[in-house]
């Protein structure tokens, strides 16, 4: 089954044109428990990992790392740039909750899939187990919809004033509603609870880009928007996650530097 993202409730770019130059795509995968193999784009799922590489392993903790999601290029409508030779975008993380810099500590793989001859059928199980912070295989579908800054909305085009004004007369809350689309997805923007935390690439200065988001919900319960008309009176059967408070781990990107270097902020809900 598909899922689709019911359309804004009201004209975004006619409301509030200002927000139109910082209009981007992003990919919602809307995860939804399954039984995904190595060659399906999945949260939780089995890694495409070949038999003969290393399985990664925590440098803080000397434990393994645990499958988190991949999602192959072709089930990204196009809207990623892959590395060249790359076809498929894994992340892993170990899932202790006592890292110096938060609850996880991931690791971003771009692969050549055709390369993967002889997949790993059996990788190695950590040595602790925190089974909120292990997401449960889901299978994804991918979806391309449109996003619009929320915290990252520059200050001299936002206008509280006006936001609050059509608030009040339609019902729909710009930042709830009409801007960050919430849950497990690739590239767009943060959907924050706490204040932003944007980093900037040690090797060129500039700010990374969003490469996705891992999120502990599908959609933000303060909001009736986001839902998928597939989902409308049905319980959401998602990854099972709870990072921090319900929150989110987010990951970023240079693409400008060779290595594609990243960072991630994990955000508490």
């Amino acid at each position: 089954m598909t899922r689709t993202t019911p359309p804004r409730p009201l004209d975004v770019e006619r409301v509030f044109p200002e927000v139109a130059p910082f209009r981007r795509g992003t990919v919602r995968l809307h995860p939804r428990a399954g039984a995904p193999t190595v060659w399906d784009s999945s949260v939780g799922g089995p890694l495409l990992w070949p038999e003969g590489e290393p399985w990664p392993t925590c440098a803080e903790h000397a434990d393994v790392l645990v499958p988190v999601l991949q999602v192959f290029r072709a089930d990204t409508w196009g809207a990623l740039d892959f590395p060249p030779g790359a076809t498929l975008l894994q992340l892993l993380w170990c899932q202790s909750d006592d890292h110096a810099d938060g609850w996880v500590l991931p690791l971003v793989v771009w692969r050549d899939a055709s390369a993967v001859r002889v997949p790993l059928t059996a990788p190695p199980k950590p040595e602790s187990l925190q089974h909120n912070l292990i997401p449960r295989p889901c299978v994804v579908h991918p979806e391309l919809v449109v996003e619009y800054p929320s915290a990252e909305l520059p200050v001299d085009a936002r206008d509280d004033e006006r936001i609050d004004r059509v608030a009040a007369e339609t019902g729909w809350d710009y930042d709830a509603d009409l801007s960050v689309a919430p849950g497990t997805k690739l590239l767009g923007y943060p959907f924050w609870s706490q204040e932003p935390d944007w980093p900037t690439c040690t090797g060129c200065a500039t700010p990374m880009r969003m490469l996705l988001t891992v999120a502990s919900y599908e959609a933000d319960p303060e909001s009736r928007s986001w839902t998928p008309l597939e989902d409308f009176g049905s319980p959401i059967a998602d990854p099972g996650l709870e990072i921090g408070d319900l929150g989110a781990v987010h990951v970023f990107e240079c693409p400008s530097c060779p290595d594609r270097p990243n960072a991630h902020r994990q955000d508490c809900g």
